[in-house]
């Protein structure tokens, strides 16, 4: 079969989104103007957590100036205005995602707490003594420690996905690992420290075809680009509001309704039940039978701003430049001697990992910090992968789509002060 765009592509070549324009998007970001040691900042920690547009900033305000209630509880007009806004926001994470319903979509603190949520719901169902849990060696500690949680409760064990030395997971090694005993597979989508982009589609496909659920963690992913749920066909994604220039504090559980009907409540509470007394418990239907008590209200309507506002722009148009941005940062740091790139996979995202010869990744952090450029330094909470690559930590730059070639100069001749410093 030729697709559509395979046929546009022969005759034309590829399409290319029109370029962004970054510096009329800067200005969106209050916080990008500040000055940091007296230097014009460099924000390139934003696999961490990235800056919010003014968007988001008002319409947080906005809420509170104008709207603050309790939601879902009350009939007074206030309560209503509220309620309507937190669902509408629900409604935009739907459509970000295209998930299929509404109800499919969970409120949660964060991705971590996504992921524990399914690790203690779905778990308490579907895992048993003896069963597998397959991860890869690059997971972040979120998406290690409540599997292995779950493992030493159930008697269950962990499989983990090797890989190269480039950072690419071992396809062969992990259709190995899937058998009958494998009941979850739990996959980040891009690495937030190494920036590989793994297949994630082709290895729900192959973790289906034994019947086995799939989940996937996309913190790092929907920043940088189109997400489609239905199309990837996982079970259950998460995410972060504050990764995703949104709030922290809030953050994204989707999971097929099926799933989620079979799934136990993660947690007691206001707004998980449809009545109480001490003799039974009847739970609410999706998805409030997981959002128990007051949610973060300013938070779930502060992530749709924040949806509102990349949509607004276009993710395709940011993954373009973002790539043509990494790109020229991995040319620009290649030539930088001494330096080595810790993370080369084919398909990467917007993140740099490095080491310095003679340099541990804190001093590089402190120096530049005084350059006024922002990266973090350490094992970015994935330690085993730290140490299948033989590195205790690494200093990283990760970009966004407000950050430019320009600022990339300013790294560059940072890290030549560093190299000044322990010469």
């Amino acid at each position: 079969m030729t697709f559509a765009s395979d046929t546009v592509s022969k005759k034309m070549g590829p399409l290319r989104p029109p370029a962004l324009d970054v510096e009329n998007i800067r200005r969106d970001f209050p916080l990008l103007t500040q000055k940091i040691h007296g230097k014009s900042l460099v924000y390139l920690d934003n696999a961490a957590t990235t800056q919010k547009p003014q968007a988001v900033i008002d319409r947080i305000t906005r809420y509170y100036q104008e709207e603050n209630s309790n939601i879902h509880r009350g009939v007074h007009s206030l309560s209503e205005k509220a309620t309507q806004a937190y669902e509408a926001a629900r409604a935009k994470v739907r459509g970000f995602l295209n998930a299929s319903q509404d109800r499919e979509i969970l409120f949660v603190r964060g991705a971590t707490e996504g992921i524990n949520l399914v690790a203690q719901s779905y778990g308490r169902v579907f895992i048993k003594a003896g069963d597998e849990i397959v991860l890869s060696v690059m997971e972040h500690h979120s998406n290690i420690v409540p599997w292995q949680m779950l493992c030493e409760e159930r008697g269950a064990a962990l499989r983990v996905i090797p890989i190269n030395d480039t950072g690419e997971l071992g396809r062969d090694e992990y259709e190995k690992l899937l058998n009958e005993r494998t009941k979850l597979v739990s996959i980040v989508h891009i690495s937030n420290a190494l920036g590989t982009i793994n297949p994630v589609k082709q290895m729900i496909r192959s973790a289906h075809d034994r019947g086995i659920p799939v989940l996937v963690d996309g913190a790092q992913a929907v920043p940088h680009l189109a997400v489609d749920v239905q199309e990837l066909d996982c079970d259950f994604y998460v995410f972060s509001g504050h990764k995703l220039f949104g709030p922290t504090g809030i953050g994204i559980l989707y999971g097929k309704a099926g799933l989620l009907e079979q799934m136990p409540p993660y947690q007691g509470g206001g707004d998980m039940i449809s009545s109480v007394s001490f003799e039974k418990t009847c739970y609410n239907t999706l998805p409030y039978k997981f959002e128990a008590g007051t949610p973060h209200i300013a938070g779930g309507i502060g992530l749709g701003a924040a949806i509102d506002y990349l949509n607004g722009i276009g993710m395709e148009r940011i993954a373009a430049y973002e790539q043509e941005l990494l790109a020229y940062a991995t040319d620009a740091l290649s030539g930088i001697p001494g330096m080595r790139i810790i993370g080369t996979a084919k398909e990467k995202a917007g993140v740099l990992s490095f080491i310095l010869d003679g340099v541990h990744p804190h001093d590089i952090g402190t120096i530049l910090d005084h350059e006024g450029v922002a990266v973090r330094a350490g094992h970015h909470c994935a330690m085993p992968l730290m140490q299948r690559l033989g590195v205790p930590a690494t200093a990283r730059a990760s970009l966004a789509f407000y950050n430019t070639k320009e600022e990339i100069d300013l790294l560059v001749k940072g890290i030549y002060k560093v190299k000044e410093v322990f010469a």
